[in-house]
């Protein structure tokens, strides 16, 4: 018996849950031939066999989560396995690998409480362990664990995460632990604006000249070298919002794309995104990344950024406000931006710069 194993599925990407197997135990399948859909952080990905032979087992059931390197089909003594099967390999090495969600923390010792409290504990479903004790010494009584059993009563069933939502559990953690975010708002005044002017084409290419001002933005940094490294060019990651979780894909080149192109290749990303069928290498890479957040809501907004990229942009709900204009108070359209930034390798003064760029792009008439 030959096994082949959960391939590795790139930018560090250690697991997957299967979402569909294609194929059965005793069928016979063909080199290449889809086995089975896996679910990333990223998207859906199809693993291809890496052989001929007939399948004599298959390891895991829909929603299993399976580790690279784990076995996923053993073939029957005779097929040909292909170690060095690489679904979606990155180019050039250049993204860090996200490391391991870190794991709650568990007591060190065991809950503290009578044989009858853990009885009732057990017969009401409480686990202990997540009990907080309140008699002498932190000791767990018959009251903490009845209360307990009440909160836990209004509640839903606990589910883990999965798919995306763990995934982006595990990037937000990872950006909460290693970046020092700052974050600089501004407004734009966009009154004259033309009618059903493009908002995220608008934003897309403000952001590609406030690059070019200020190019420290459009970096990548990597902690674990010290290095940072700044991009010419401007691949821009379009925060989705999906029913399943948030996805990024990468728009790119956005400096040198006409503007019918932009929304045409925007467009396709987005509906790709939806559909969770989008390629795995249109969502990684990105240089910098808009959060239109104010198509839903919300003006200003704190916004995390994921590694190694060093900036996000965000842009707010427009709204009518009195501002200045041209000597008098006026009553205008205004855009709420904001921008935050990697402090530890962007300076507050390169952040304004960025800023007054952006501002200064959208607020031109065309």
């Amino acid at each position: 018996m030959r096994q082949f194993t959960l391939p590795d599925l790139g930018e560090g990407l250690e697991e997957a849950e299967i979402v569909s197997w294609y194929v059965s135990e005793g069928d016979h399948v063909v080199t290449d031939q889809p086995l089975v859909s896996v679910e990333t952080d990223k998207a859906v990905v199809e693993i291809p066999s890496p052989s001929s032979g007939r399948i004599a087992h298959l390891f895991g059931t829909k929603g299993d989560i399976v580790k690279v390197g784990a076995p996923l089909v053993e073939f029957a003594e005779g097929a040909e396995q292909d170690t060095g099967t690489i679904v979606g390999e990155l180019a050039g090495g250049e993204t860090e690998a996200a490391p391991a969600f870190p794991s709650a923390q568990r007591a060190t010792q065991q809950p503290q409480a009578f044989p009858a409290v853990r009885a009732l504990a057990q017969k009401l479903g409480v686990a202990l362990e997540l009990v907080e004790g309140t008699g002498p010494a932190g000791i767990i009584t018959r009251a903490d664990v009845e209360r307990a059993a009440r909160g836990k009563s209004l509640t839903g069933p606990a589910e883990p995460l999965r798919g995306m939502r763990r995934a982006m559990a595990q990037r937000m953690a990872q950006s909460h632990a290693e970046i020092v975010p700052a974050s600089v708002t501004d407004e734009a005044d966009i009154d004259d604006w033309p009618t059903g002017e493009d908002v995220t084409i608008r934003l897309t290419r403000a952001i590609a000249a406030a690059c070019k001002a200020e190019p420290a933005l459009n970096a990548w940094y990597h902690s674990g070298t010290g290095e940072r490294r700044l991009i010419e060019r401007i691949d821009l990651g379009i925060a989705v919002d999906t029913e399943g979780g948030l996805i990024v894909p990468v728009l790119r080149d956005v400096a040198a794309r006409e503007v019918s192109d932009l929304r045409a290749g925007l467009d396709r990303l987005r509906a790709d995104a939806i559909a969770r069928s989008i390629p795995p290498e249109e969502l990684r890479g990105a240089t910098i990344t808009l959060s239109n957040f104010g198509m839903i809501g919300g003006r200003f907004a704190n916004l995390i950024i994921v590694p190694p990229q060093t900036a996000i942009v965000g842009a707010g709900r427009i709204y009518q406000a009195v501002v200045a204009h041209r000597g008098q108070p006026a009553v205008r359209r205004v855009l709420p931006l904001s921008l935050t930034f990697d402090h530890r390798v962007v300076t507050g003064g390169e952040a304004a710069r960025f800023l007054v760029a952006l501002k200064s792009d959208l607020e031109r008439f065309s």
